[in-house]
């Protein structure tokens, strides 16, 4: 497991370019005009709408604030006006959505579960913002792109079913997050992105990814490998044990976000 931030050995350029290629000919086949992308201020949405922004089409990048931290508005302004000077094809717009969330407050019953309600609340964020995204999507005639890598999609499920997990295509979710860390590197994303610790912001205080996962990414990364590779003969370090638990834990408990929606299916006996 790595000790210190993991280096990826992603071949970025080669990377950036399959990706944008593939964005192009995605939108083109479904003869849509473009992408709209939610604008966090975290690495992930920058670097997605940075890959959007490169096929030369339109590229809607939304900010949806609900009480959200100052220091992560900024850095997603910092990063859509950069994208602006960089791409005449990128556009953006605000949807403060913090009233509709107080709305939405009122209308439903709180609960004495305070962490559960809590816990509800944050995906109501995300769903409120899927809903926003969607929006623009319609009015403008646009793809929704997700913003989720490997290790969130895939290995841990973390996100919001019918939330941030609720897009049309997923550019980077073949990436580990280290390799979004060295294709952000290669795109310029803003150094204020790229040092700022991960957070999907849904709870309205400081909380970072790793408090509410119990380990890092590069952890996270590592465990998915370990499992993938079944090396089941390595002697592990109690650290290396307890990611390993986290793992597992969270890749069970989410498998509902990352399977196929179970259908009931009818035989042939029933229908004759």
């Amino acid at each position: 497991m790595p000790k210190n931030k993991k280096v990826s050995t992603l071949k970025v350029e080669k990377v950036n370019d399959v990706i944008v290629k593939w964005l192009k000919t995605y939108a083109e086949n479904a003869k849509v005009s473009g992408f709209v992308i939610g604008i966090s201020g975290g690495v992930d949405s920058a670097v997605t709408s940075t890959l959007c922004a490169q096929t030369g089409l339109k590229t809607l990048c939304v900010e949806m604030p609900i009480h959200q931290a100052p220091n992560q508005v900024s850095r997603g302004r910092e990063h859509i006006e950069q994208l602006k000077k960089r791409f005449s094809n990128v556009s953006s717009v605000e949807a403060n959505l913090t009233p509709v969330y107080e709305n939405f407050k009122e209308a439903v019953p709180q609960f004495e579960d305070e962490s559960k309600y809590n816990l509800s609340l944050a995906n109501t964020r995300a769903r409120l913002r899927m809903t926003t995204l969607y929006y623009f999507a319609g009015i403008h005639g646009l793809l929704v792109a997700g913003t989720g890598n490997k290790v969130e999609d895939f290995g841990v499920g973390f996100y919001t079913k019918y939330g941030d997990g609720g897009v049309d295509l997923s550019p980077i979710a073949d990436l580990m997050k280290s390799d979004v860390y060295a294709l952000g590197n290669f795109l310029k994303i803003p150094d204020s992105i790229l040092n700022a610790a991960p957070t999907d912001g849904l709870f309205g205080d400081n909380r970072t990814d790793e408090d509410q996962l119990g380990a890092s990414y590069d952890e996270l990364e590592w465990a998915m490998m370990f499992t993938s590779n079944k090396n089941q003969g390595d002697k592990l370090s109690i650290r290396e044990k307890k990611v390993l638990e986290i793992y597992q834990s969270l890749n069970k408990l989410n498998q509902h976000k990352m399977l196929s929606i179970p259908v009931c299916t009818i035989s042939e006996e029933f229908r004759k």
